[in-house]
Formats: C-alpha cells, sequence, structure tokens
C-alpha cells in the first residue's frame, strides 16, 4: 500500500472574481522508502502541493491520505524543511535541533536527548558548530540545521520543499550529497520540491513534472534508472542520463511553450510584436557603436582587487589577465567566492582597480560610465515608474543629441524585443520577477553600450523562466553583436551563451584557471544545445574543473586549499567523497 495518495485533490485561493485555481485533479501514489522528486516552476503550486502532504493545507476536492486514513493536520511522521531556514536566530545549533528532539522525545531522560541532538547534528557535518547561533553561520550551514531539525523527529516521510535553491552552486552539491547519504543509511521515504532537472536525476527514484497553474496538474512519471551512488561526472558519459535529460528537457519546454500561448491569450505575458519586425536597430543606436581595435577590443592585464582587513590585506583576485574580441561573449564560472563578481563590479567601474587596468575600446576604466552596461540578479527598477519610463532614464542621457521621437523609437524597439510591447505602461510594481529582468535586459541593450555586464543575471528565477529569458537575451545580443561578459554559476548557461567560458579558481587570490573555446554554431537554442554532439564534452570540462577546485584555491598545491567552515568535511558525504578521492 502507498504510504502518500492523493486522490483528484484541487485547492483554490480567494474568493468571486479574487479566486484562483491553484490545483486540480491531482492524483498521486508514493510509495514507502521511494525518493520522489515533484518538478515545477514558480506559480505552479508545488508549494500548496507539500502542503497539503504536510497537513498545513486541506484539499478544496479530493483526499489526501497518509497510509490510507486522511490527513487532518501536521505530525511528527514527516518533517518538513523550507526554502527558508526559519530558525529561532538567538538559539545555538545544538538549541535549534534540540527543540525537535524534546517535542518528539520529551519522555525521555535529559542525557538521552542531548545524544539524540547530537546525533544529528553530526548527521549533517556541524558538530563543529553545535554553539554557534544562526547569524555565525552560512547559508548553507543554516540549511543543514534545518535539514538535522526535520530528522531529529525521526520522521517516515521527509518532506523537501526547494531546500536548496537559494544556495551557490558549490554549497547546493554538497548539501545533495548529504541528503543522499542520509537517504541511502535510513531509506525514509522523501518528497523533494525542485527546479533544477539535474538535482531531481541526481537525487530520485521518480521525476514528476507539475504543469503551471491556474489549475496545475500532474504531468508524466519519468523513472530515473540510474545506478546509485550517482556520480555527477560519471552520468555525463551514461547514455541513460543523457537521454533521460533530454526527455524531461524536452517535456517542460513543451509545457514553458504552452504556458507562453497561454499567457499571450490571457494578457499576463505580453504579446511579443516588435515595434520594427523587418527593421534594423534604430539608427541612433547604430552611430554610437564603433570601435577603436576590434581584436583588443576589452582587455583585463594583471587585474588585482585587494581589501584591507583586521589581519592584513586580502587578495581576493590576483593577476586576472585576459583579451576580448569587439563583439566576443565570455561567460566568467567558479566557485561562489571565486571574485567572479568582483571582477565585473570592477570592470564597470563600481569597484576600485587595487593594480592592473582594464582598457575598453582604447580607453582605460576609471569610474562608471553609460558604455557599460549592467544587468544585475536584481534589475533595481523605480517601481513607480513604467517598463517605458525605466528604460528612456537611461536612454535620454546616452543620446541627448537624438530627437525626442528618436529616443522613442529605441525605448520601444528593446521593450518589444523582450517580449514587453503590451507591458510598455504598466508600473514595474505590477511586472512579475521575470517581466521585471526583461526590462533590466531591455534598458542595458537601449543604452548601446561598447560593453555588456551581466552578473548572475537569471540567478534568482526559476528554471523554465531563465530558459526563456536565456532565449530572449540570445535573440537581442545576436542583433547588436555588443561585446559581453557574463558572471554565472550554471555550467549549461555559461555554455549555451558564450564563445568562450572563462573558469576562475577559488579565492582568495583567484584567478583564471582555464578557458574553454565553445564551437557551436549560432543562432543557439537550448534543444541544438542538447543534441550537439560536443555539448557532453564541453559540459564534463567545466564540471570537471569545477570538481577539482572545490576544496579550495589551488588543488595543485598540498596546502593551497582556504576553506571555509561553512561545508566542513566531517559530514557522512563528505567523507566518501574522501575517501573516493583517495
Amino acid at each position: 500500500m502507498a504510504i502518500v495518495e492523493l486522490k483528484g485533490v484541487g485547492k483554490a485561493y480567494g474568493t468571486g472574481a479574487e479566486r484562483t485555481e491553484v490545483l486540480k485533479d491531482i492524483n498521486l501514489e508514493i510509495d514507502e522508502g521511494e525518493f520522489v522528486a515533484i518538478v515545477g516552476f514558480s506559480g505552479s503550486g508545488k508549494t500548496t502541493l507539500i502542503n497539503m502532504i504536510s497537513g498545513l493545507a486541506t484539499p478544496d476536492t479530493g483526499e489526501a491520505l497518509l497510509r490510507g486514513r486522511p490527513i487532518k493536520g501536521p505530525g511528527p511522521e514527516r518533517g518538513l524543511v523550507f526554502q527558508s531556514y526559519s530558525l529561532m536566530p538567538w538559539l545555538t545549533v545544538a538549541d535549534n535541533v534540540g527543540l525537535a528532539v524534546d517535542a518528539v522525545h520529551k519522555g525521555r531522560p535529559r542525557a538521552e536527548r542531548a545524544d539524540l541532538t547530537r546525533k544529528y547534528v553530526d548527521m549533517v557535518g556541524l558538530s563543529h558548530a553545535l554553539d554557534r547561533r544562526p547569524a555565525e553561520l552560512s547559508g548553507g550551514m543554516r540549511q543543514r540545521v534545518s535539514v538535522a531539525r526535520a530528522l531529529a523527529m525521526d520522521p517516515e516521510i521527509l518532506l523537501l520543499d526547494e531546500p536548496l535553491s537559494a544556495l551557490d552552486a558549490l554549497t547546493r552539491a554538497n548539501l545533495q550529497d548529504e541528503i543522499e547519504a542520509i537517504w541511502e543509511a535510513d531509506r525514509k521515504t522523501v518528497i523533494l520540491i525542485t527546479n533544477d532537472v539535474d538535482e531531481a536525476l541526481l537525487l530520485a527514484d521518480r521525476i514528476i513534472p507539475l504543469k503551471p497553474g491556474p489549475n496545475a496538474t500532474l504531468g508524466p512519471s519519468f523513472r530515473v534508472d540510474l545506478p546509485r551512488p550517482r556520480d555527477r561526472a560519471k552520468m555525463n558519459h551514461d547514455e541513460t542520463f543523457k537521454a533521460l535529460r533530454g526527455d524531461i528537457t524536452a517535456y517542460l519546454m513543451k509545457v514553458g511553450t504552452e504556458r507562453g500561448r497561454e499567457q499571450e491569450t490571457t494578457v499576463a505575458l505580453p504579446n511579443v510584436t516588435p515595434v520594427f519586425p523587418n527593421q534594423r536597430p534604430p539608427k541612433a543606436y547604430r552611430e554610437a557603436a564603433r570601435a577603436h581595435n576590434d581584436d583588443r577590443y576589452l582587455e583585463f592585464y594583471n587585474l588585482k582587487k585587494v581589501y584591507p582587513t583586521p589581519k592584513g590585506p586580502l587578495t581576493v583576485v590576483d593577476g586576472f589577465e585576459t583579451i576580448l574580441k569587439k563583439g566576443e561573449f565570455i561567460s566568467l564560472i567558479g566557485h561562489s567566492g571565486c571574485g567572479k563578481s568582483t571582477v565585473l563590479s570592477m570592470a564597470a567601474g563600481l569597484n576600485p582597480i587595487s593594480d592592473g587596468g582594464i582598457v575598453l575600446d582604447g580607453t582605460e576604466v576609471d569610474g562608471a560610465g553609460p558604455e557599460r552596461a549592467v544587468v544585475f540578479q536584481a534589475p533595481s527598477l523605480f517601481p513607480w515608474l513604467t517598463a517605458k519610463q525605466n528604460v528612456a532614464l537611461g536612454v535620454d542621457r546616452v543620446y541627448p543629441h537624438a530627437s525626442r521621437a528618436e529616443r522613442a523609437d529605441i525605448v520601444e524597439y528593446y521593450l518589444s524585443r523582450v517580449g514587453l510591447g503590451d507591458a510598455m505602461d504598466k508600473p514595474a510594481v505590477d511586472l512579475s520577477n521575470g517581466m521585471k529582468q526583461r526590462v533590466g535586459i531591455a534598458r542595458a541593450f537601449a543604452l548601446s553600450p561598447k560593453l555588456l555586464l551581466l552578473d548572475e543575471p537569471f540567478g534568482m528565477l526559476d528554471s523554465l523562466t531563465r530558459w526563456e529569458l536565456q532565449d530572449v537575451l540570445m535573440e537581442v545580443w545576436s542583433r547588436t553583436q555588443v561585446t559581453a561578459v557574463c558572471v554565472t554559476h550554471d555550467v549549461d548557461e555559461a555554455i549555451l551563451l558564450a564563445d568562450k567560458v572563462v573558469m576562475m579558481t577559488n579565492g582568495p587570490n583567484a584567478r583564471i584557471g582555464n578557458i574553454m573555446h565553445v564551437d557551436i554554431p549560432r543562432p543557439r537554442t537550448r534543444k541544438a544545445l542538447l543534441e550537439h554532439p560536443r555539448y557532453y564534452d564541453y559540459r564534463e570540462e567545466l564540471l570537471t574543473f569545477l570538481e577539482e577546485y572545490e576544496g579550495g584555491a589551488d588543488p595543485h598545491k598540498p596546502n593551497g586549499a582556504d576553506t571555509d567552515a561553512t561545508d566542513s568535511t566531517d559530514s557522512p558525504a563528505a567523507a566518501s567523497r574522501g575517501a573516493k578521492a583517495a
């Protein structure tokens, strides 16, 4: 008999005209000991789904069953880990975990409860941080505490609601390994909500897509018949993995296309109707982009960044050097803290250069300027201004000699190109996160920059929205061929966007570790990328580099690792990785 069953479950919020139908006719059976991943996207109802299994929400229609009985509320047999950490900030790691131990095992002696607390803290590799408070922990450590607290309830079912989505790639990979190691040890039933296909393939027995709402339903179930333990690098050579990854991605892209069509008809997503469907960018734009030296258009030479600290100078970036041709697109990739964004901020003129320099089109970079456009992770729009007004702010400054009509043409052209032709007059406050980022992209291109700088521009978005905006970026970039540098931690994004992927070593003293040339024809699409014969070779090269530098600044020096206590190697998964390496 299934441990969890959902039969014809439906859920809505609000009343009357404000009523939103979230889930409709959800049917699901999960066996005891099974690891199931529900792959959903923003607004698809995935949190509502897991809340009904946890007992935090009740179905409007149908029924949710636990071992054949209706779920009537939360219970200790279901341990829930949220995306946000929800820790008591005034309590230590031990005390936060101890709350769960005391609630479930209140009849046991204090010494036994203390031993249980220590057991679960050790299980997630935080024995060295027992007495620290949340403010003293990294994001990865805080999420480990949340996992330990859920495990301390000794639940039959572990419910994970996007627990790793806010973490950097390295910390996320470490915690994925922790979750798999814990699951292998106890074989608890696990339900994981995620928007990351690779995470689902690494961890789950079965992957089930949740179609976007309103009235979201479950898609087909994909069985993951890959041997365990699953190694990220080895899976890259597994034909079963490649085929399954391709099938799931193709299905999700199909769902995304259908969602786009539906949203166009309801005006929730603007209809893409360019102002100039068959024309080049406006004349004022074309006249603004002329280079002095195409072969050495952008040059970083011996670039350094040093910060003063109480313990002395800290060199974050040390000797970063590379040259870009005009129109070249490079991706900067590396682990969190390796100095990628520091290099970008120096190129933008937002962060003083300690030594070396940056030359753009024959002129040394010294401070910020409109010839360098930056797209940040959060687009920083003025919420009371419309999309058009937000873009016009920069355009009016960059084209002071253009007529008002010419400047309006530039604004409308790029807003249309990013799919906001019908939303130009909407205030930024009324736009979704994805639409706001579209405005940020339009604003950057509309400045006619000599250099486009992108700092993890899609890092805060779910997978489907990220895929859509990568396509938007590529489409607009193909028309302008602006020289671009994009910071990312996403291997697939780096390959999709770039002519060259520049891999940075870990900080401090970070520098370029390797440069990979991506020889895939443009224009590129995600589908074409997955089908290209060299795609998995490129992917393996990046994954191997990141794995080598996982431990510290320089894996080729015995004492080169500068590790943070964040993800210390005293956890079972880390010990296993160390054993494999040995």
